[in-house]
């Protein structure tokens, strides 16, 4: 019965083939749609002593008058003492969306604020500081606009020797760079990417976190691949977040999860990956998965999360460069302690942060598309079983799970026969079911593989038999023509879905 149905099947490498670029043809799509999915946002630094001080009072929205007079009082009063409290109340009243506006509208207001910014005392100086960084985190665009004549002092007082300033004048730029296209314009003439290189050398934390966070800002640009990424790629940066994410007793969460990011970006433009691999990007990151994984285990402690987030989405589109066949990237990465590592973490994520499983799963499918030996290393220590129990998750974690066996399936008969008999074919016979389209195909493309290198496979009683008979399912089901967008394949009768549904479905007969 079975090789009667086979011989009417193109050849067993064809076949494969074909599955294998439909895969990749649907991959293609999500990852362009996971680096349209940027995460832009702003940050408020207050310090905290401040806060403290100031919290019995209550800031209040500040008219064009009030507003004067704190900035008549700053600029000409006969204390210093008193021109500091002036602008400590400007601040405050800054707090306020109102007060902003009213400020940024009010002629003089800013050209006196940089003044203050560039006078030669200390105190004026880093509470006009804090006033502009307040003006950076508000959510109207013309206020960054309005900041464009403070950006370039900022950028100069990157070089000076305040830590507590260097930190305070990174996160403001960082908040501009963001909202407004006209900064970046301005500033990147100006030698922003030098000045942020140089920034890197810091031995303070505080600094090197804000540093990550302003980089982060600007490579997340829609120009950035363009314009940004280039002159990134051309600094000393790459090598130096590569040294700042080596694992090791140095090894700071917060920087480490700012420059994860940072490089993520980078990555995802698709500039120049093949520097970073020649930097060790692959053996660095894989190095501090191994790390991660670790700590994991070691504590309960929120946060690593979010280092794991940008490490897996970093390796994973690393290995989809042509640049890591080419130059034997992957073998930097081939060591059974990597697919040991992604499975504490996938154990990590369904117990504390199940929404980061398709991101670890993202990982495997693009170490086991290739490689035949994660393939072994998921057979030999008995990792397929694991690996099944997260099919009920949720129908993304379903396709991933289910792609990663098809990398299995693909490989040939030799790996079909560890994967078949066993746990496999009722979970599969689960999926089947399933009212996800996706689900459903993948489960089918899988079913196609082992039935093509083990055409010969029997069962024993008690077990399900497969007969290839009419599909139980109405004509309606079978077309996937309304179902579209990043990720998703347009199957339409006649066409992938269609011809997968004469090869492999097959309906199921309890023995």
């Amino acid at each position: 019965m079975w090789s009667g149905r086979q011989s009417r099947l193109k050849p067993v490498g064809c076949v494969v083939e074909e599955l294998r670029c439909r895969r990749r043809e649907r991959e293609a799509a999500l990852r362009k749609a996971r680096r349209e999915q940027q995460l832009i946002s702003k940050r408020l630094l207050r310090d905290d002593v401040l806060v403290e001080a100031e919290g019995g009072c209550v800031a209040m929205i500040l008219g064009e008058a009030e507003i004067q007079q704190f900035l008549q009082l700053a600029q000409r009063g006969t204390e210093e003492k008193e021109r500091e409290r002036a602008l400590v109340s400007l601040r405050r009243g800054l707090q306020h969306p109102e007060t902003q506006r009213t400020f940024i509208w009010l002629e003089g207001s800013m050209r006196t604020l940089v003044g203050l910014l560039t006078s030669n005392q200390a105190l004026l100086q880093l509470e006009a500081a804090r006033c502009l960084h307040e003006l950076s985190h508000s959510e109207q665009s013309a206020v960054a606009e309005a900041c464009l004549p403070a950006t370039s002092y900022l950028l100069t007082y990157l070089s000076g020797h305040s830590s507590d300033f260097i930190e305070l004048c990174l996160y403001t730029l960082g908040n501009l760079i963001v909202e407004s296209e006209a900064v970046r314009r301005q500033l990147l003439p100006q030698g922003i990417v030098p000045a942020l290189a140089a920034c890197i050398q810091s031995p303070h934390l505080t600094v090197l976190e804000a540093l990550g966070y302003a980089l982060s800002q600007l490579l997340q640009a829609k120009e950035a691949p363009e314009m940004i990424v280039p002159s990134v790629l051309g600094s000393t940066l790459p090598q130096n977040i590569l040294r700042l994410l080596q694992p090791g007793p140095k090894l700071n969460l917060g920087v480490a999860v700012e420059f994860a990011w940072c490089l993520h970006y980078i990555i995802c433009s698709q500039v120049n990956n093949a520097l970073l691999i020649s930097h060790g990007g692959l053996s660095t990151l894989g190095m501090l998965l191994l790390d991660v994984a670790g700590a994991v285990q070691r504590t309960e402690d929120a946060g690593l999360e979010l280092l794991a987030c940008p490490v897996l989405r970093c390796l994973s589109n690393l290995l989809t460069e042509a640049a890591v066949e080419v130059m034997g990237g992957p073998n930097q990465l081939e060591d059974e302690r990597v697919v040991v590592a992604l499975f504490i973490l996938l154990q990590f994520f369904l117990q504390k942060q199940p929404s980061l499983l398709p991101e670890g799963l993202w990982l495997l499918n693009n170490l086991t598309a290739n490689s035949p030996c994660f393939c072994t290393s998921l057979l030999s220590m008995d990792l397929i079983e694991p690996l099944l129990q997260l099919l009920p998750v949720s129908n993304v974690v379903s396709v991933l799970v289910l792609t990663v066996l098809c990398n299995v399936a693909e490989k040939g008969p030799a790996y079909c026969q560890h994967l078949w008999p066993g746990p496999l074919l009722p979970c599969l016979m689960g999926t089947l079911a399933s009212s996800d389209t996706e689900v459903v195909g993948q489960s089918l493309e899988l079913l196609q593989l082992l039935f093509l290198y083990r055409p010969e496979v029997s069962f024993g009683p008690g077990t399900p038999v497969l007969r290839p008979l009419v599909s139980p399912w109405p004509l309606a089901f079978l077309s996937y023509s309304h179902f579209s967008g990043p990720g998703k394949p347009v199957w339409t009768p006649g066409q992938n879905f269609q011809l997968l549904v004469g090869k492999a479905l097959f309906e199921i007969e309890v023995g």
